[in-house]
């Protein structure tokens, strides 16, 4: 089985989990969760997917197995994994949500969550265990069907009423917005809410099939897309989410996304907030933000729910965390406009987008102009896909073997003035700019993160460090 936990659940192709791995891991999350105490026989469990091809058979062998282990399944139907993680927290239920996120269509997986929240780094070693104690046993992979009760309208109204209430009526009155749906199971929340608080929505890209979206690096297609439908449409925002509508998408009135360590960031501002936990791949521009105090952690939801964990333990308050893919966690809660926002300590993509909008019709200047004054450094990030891991591994073997093998890797580029170790390998050059190498934790991609003073310089560069790793691919052995 090529599964793997990754920076958020488990992930692996269809084929691999689409079977008696489903099940498996299922059954291993239940009886962790009833040997740890977090669960008793007959507790509730929650069920969700997104709307990949695969989704619905992997969906069912999980409602089998977590039936005949012992636990009563909720299906929760096709919801954001937010809202799914809220309803949990709600009722008192762990849950599972079948999905692969922004994953290419032939690969899934699973997130887990407990009654308390998104699984730890010590859950997953824990789940992992009870899984491979199970692979020498026939697991029955039938769905059982009729077992679970339809709990999606409850869980979708609950999610509903949180984001219909952080923003005051017709607060988004005078702009037009787009809503890129696509496959993402967020698309006709993110209109009803929208057009809640008076925005001029537009739906836009509705797909029947799965379409991966990657808001943390949007490939040049969907940019081109954003851009006719930006003027197309004279609007002043798109909005989108990922498969699972965790991670948002924004961009400006001409199309161009805009980063979500940004977006974050507003979030930040927006609420109040006094920490953020984030990961060594956001913006280095951070830490120069008045009044808010920056963590960094490695790349993944389960280091940056540590994070804020630890400043609640030491007493802090207001403490938010977001990752370089904009999606947006809260550790504590928040007053906002007068209305309590209940902690949410997984991603989430509407409390940034409605940040963003917000923060957009109260100022009148367009997003371009708005992000421009925060005057970070320009950040942009790629992937190679279809990397092989053991190539990932290796390159990343040299480059840490030693400064001479570094600054050879280098020489194209520039030459290595300091460099940081906490996830990849971030390198700041001899001009200030910097560039990050790092392998993706659930995928065959090698992900490469530049910063830079100008535009023209961070295409440069992260140009410039995938050829270098794309060199390094081709060579033999």
């Amino acid at each position: 089985m090529s599964l793997k936990f990754g920076t958020s659940g488990l992930r692996g192709l269809s084929t691999d989990l689409n079977g008696p791995a489903a099940a498996i891991y299922a059954t291993a999350f239940a009886r962790y969760l009833i040997s740890s105490g977090q669960a008793k026989p007959g507790d509730p469990i929650l069920l969700g997917r997104d709307f990949r091809a695969s989704s619905p058979d992997i969906s069912a062998i999980c409602a089998g197995a977590l039936t005949r282990a012992g636990l009563t399944v909720l299906d929760c139907g096709t919801v954001p994994t937010p809202a799914l993680a809220l309803y949990g927290l709600e009722i008192g239920a762990a849950a599972l949500m079948v999905t692969g996120s922004h994953i290419p269509a032939d690969r899934n997986g699973i997130k887990f969550y407990r009654p308390d929240g998104e699984i730890a780094k010590i859950d997953e070693e824990a789940i992992g265990a009870e899984a491979r104690a199970l692979m020498g046993q026939s697991a029955p992979i039938d769905a059982v069907p009729g077992m679970a009760a339809d709990h999606s309208q409850q869980a979708e109204a609950l999610f509903l009423a949180r984001n219909t209430a952080i923003l005051p009526a017709n607060a988004l009155a005078g702009l037009k917005v787009g809503v890129y749906q696509h496959s993402t199971v967020a698309r006709d929340l993110f209109v009803e809410v929208l057009t809640h608080y008076g925005a001029d929505v537009v739906p836009l890209g509705r797909s029947d099939d799965f379409i991966p979206v990657d808001t943390e690096a949007v490939s040049p297609a969907t940019i081109d897309l954003l851009k006719a439908w930006a003027l197309e449409h004279k609007l002043d925002a798109i909005v989108s989410a990922d498969g699972d509508g965790d991670r948002p998408l924004v961009s400006d009135e001409t199309g161009l996304p805009l980063r979500g360590d940004l977006l974050g960031l507003i979030a930040a501002q927006f609420t109040g907030a006094t920490i953020a936990v984030t990961p060594v791949t956001s913006n280095s521009g951070l830490e120069r933000q008045h009044g808010l105090s920056i963590v960094r952690t490695r790349v993944g939801s389960p280091f940056v729910i540590a994070g804020m964990l630890d400043a609640v333990r030491n007493g802090q308050s207001g403490v938010i965390g977001f990752e370089a893919n904009g999606g947006t966690l809260t550790a504590t809660s928040f007053t906002i406009n007068g209305t309590p926002l209940r902690a949410l300590p997984t991603r989430d993509s509407f409390l940034p987008v409605l940040a963003v909008l917000s923060c957009a019709a109260r100022s009148g200047e367009p997003l371009s102009a708005l992000a421009t004054g925060f005057a970070l450094p320009v950040a942009l990030s790629d992937r190679i896909e279809n990397f092989p891991m053991e190539t990932s591994a290796a390159l990343m073997a040299r480059l840490r073997s030693g400064m001479d093998n570094l600054s050879t890797f280098l020489a194209p580029i520039g030459t290595p003035k300091a460099i940081s170790d906490i996830d990849g390998l971030r390198v700041t050059l001899t001009d200030g700019s910097i560039i990050h190498f790092r392998p993706s934790g659930n995928a065959p991609e090698m992900r490469c993160y530049v910063e830079a003073e100008t535009a023209g310089q961070a295409e440069r560069l992260l140009e410039q460090g995938l050829e270098c790793i794309r060199t390094f691919g081709r060579q033999p052995g």
